[in-house]
This record gives structure tokens, sequence and C-alpha cells, in this order.
């Protein structure tokens, strides 16, 4: 048996009044690297994956999402707290992204951005080469002869 909370119902009241945020809503976000990628997971319960949006312009990453909400014109409502709501997140990547290989997945309410790392931006060696057999690095600071440095 339900219990009747007059509480519950201000506190919805007041929230619904006093909330700015009538716009856009920003969406929960994790973002990591793995290896040589960065992976972007939010939150979007609720939305339909038709209604997401990523877009990529020069290096500004979108994300926008819209949750409708369905319903009959012969239903009585007995509480109704979700709302339809959109959703907005803009992340600025920065140099050393490969934006034409970013790919998206959408499941269980939680989208998947994968942003792969650029092959420029790759951490590598470098090999150090020297001419003769042994390595030697010389250094000349002063009009004496120089001496070898070991390593």
């Amino acid at each position: 048996m339900a219990t009747y909370d007059p509480f519950r119902d201000l506190d919805r009241l007041a929230s619904g009044l006093f909330d700015a945020r009538r716009g856009p809503r920003r969406m929960p976000m994790d973002l990591y690297r793995d290896g040589d990628h960065y992976v972007l997971t939010a939150d979007l319960p609720g939305i339909d994956p038709g209604s997401v949006d990523i877009d990529v312009d020069g290096q500004l990453l979108t994300i926008r999402a819209e949750r409708t909400l369905h319903s009959g014109d012969d239903v009585k409502w007995i509480t109704r707290e979700r709302e339809a709501a959109s959703f907005l997140r803009q992340l600025n990547l920065g140099q050393g992204i490969d934006t034409e290989r970013i790919a998206a997945s959408y499941n269980n309410g939680v989208l998947s951005v994968t942003i792969p790392v650029s092959e420029k931006a790759k951490p590598r060696k470098i090999e150090v080469t020297s001419e003769g057999s042994a390595p030697t690095i010389r250094a000349h600071e002063s009009s004496e002869t120089p001496q070898p440095i070991e390593q």
C-alpha cells in the first residue's frame, strides 16, 4: 500500500518553481584514456538512440539528445516525476585527436564515444645513432681538449 507524503510533493513543487535550468541539461559523464584512445561515457537514461546527435566541428565535440515522454489521451496520471528534456554537452578536443575515426554506441542508457589519438600525437621512441663503433658525446665549453662523457 502506497502512503501519501506531502513533503515529497512540496519538495517537487518547490524544485519545479525554483529550478532555473529550463534549457538543455548537462549529462553526467566520465572520460578516461585507455592506450591509444580516449573513452567518454555519458548517462542518457530513457533516450531514444535516434535522438542522439554527435557533431565534430574543428576541435569541438557536441553531444545532443532529446527525451520525449509518450502518453495516451485517455491516461489518468497518478504521479508524473519524469520530464521530457534535452541534453547538451560540448568538449574542446584539443590537438592530437583523430577526429575522422571517432565512433559512438548507445547501450542500456549509456552513450560511449571512442576518441582515438592521432598517429602524430602517439608517444614514440627516438633512436640515437652515432658515427663510428663507440658512441661518445663531446661538449665544448672552453679551449681545453674535449673529454668523452662516459655512459
